[in-house]
């Protein structure tokens, strides 16, 4: 089987890098990186050495390696598998780190693995919507990023994430509503919505969920669902034309996301 390597830069999480291939022949040597790296196996098992330690990594683990960190990797007992990384440019880590902490103070993170196939599954999902960002919200996928990334610091201990106590303001609260009703058709970012209250989206996060209950993501799906009943009250041209005017990216997305609110099809409302 021939190695397969690929990148790809992700646009709605300015300086993260994906990368990930299907290896069989290929090891990596000893070697270090100038940016922080998160990766992951999916299937198979790949052995590192860092630390002094010799780790097995297979699918529900996840290793953590900073810049610098010395280690190697290769397909255990020489058999293929497959590698999937999320690489964070130095100044991507410290933006959210700095977020997710309030401090300035840089963290201090060493090689490290956890064992969480919950999470792993989590980050497996979020690389392949990464790759599908056309057809992915970005406040939902901004939105997830953040929350496993906050994961993954706090079991590792390299960042305590602050406390943050109360919600958002009912003029806020407005405020986002007025946003997402006026750009309903259009694809809307969790930094967006984090800029409408002057806060950072971790704050914004917690905040929101706090105020209203739901995830700012689910909320938006909602308020889309429920201005789509109204308009299949008015004999639009086409259930695609009301898809299309509440964002949802296709139809066949729509129909899912209506029947799941609602339990039948926007042709049966």
């Amino acid at each position: 089987m021939k190695d397969q390597l690929h990148y790809k830069r992700v646009a709605q999480v300015p300086g993260l890098v994906l990368s990930g291939g299907r290896l069989a022949e290929f090891h990596f040597d000893r070697h270090y990186h100038l940016d922080y790296h998160i990766g992951l196996v999916s299937e198979g098992v790949q052995r590192q050495k860092f630390r002094g330690n010799s780790v097995l990594l297979g699918p529900g683990g996840i290793v953590l390696m900073p810049p610098g960190e010395i280690h190697d990797g290769v397909g255990e007992g020489g058999d293929a598998y497959t590698l999937k990384t999320f690489r964070l440019p130095v100044e991507l880590f410290h933006q959210v780190s700095k977020e997710l902490s309030g401090s300035e103070r840089e963290p201090a993170l060493v090689g490290t693995m956890l064992e969480d196939p919950l999470r792993a599954a989590h980050f497996l999902r979020l690389y392949e919507a990464m790759h599908a960002t056309e057809t992915v919200s970005p406040l939902a996928l901004q939105s997830e990023w953040l929350s496993l990334l906050e994961f993954v610091f706090t079991q590792s201990k390299t960042i305590k994430p602050q406390s943050i106590k109360g919600g958002l303001s009912p003029q806020h609260i407005q405020r986002i509503k007025e946003y997402c009703v006026a750009h309903l058709s259009q694809k809307i970012s969790l930094d967006e919505l984090a800029a409408i209250c002057g806060l950072g989206q971790f704050h914004f996060l917690r905040q929101f969920k706090y105020s209203i209950g739901m995830t700012p993501h689910a909320w938006l799906v909602r308020l889309r669902l429920e201005y789509a009943c109204a308009l299949l009250g008015k004999n639009p041209a086409s259930i695609a034309d009301v898809a299309h005017l509440v964002g949802f990216y296709d139809q066949s997305h729509f129909n899912r996301a209506f029947k799941q609110a609602f339990g039948v099809a926007p042709s049966s409302y």
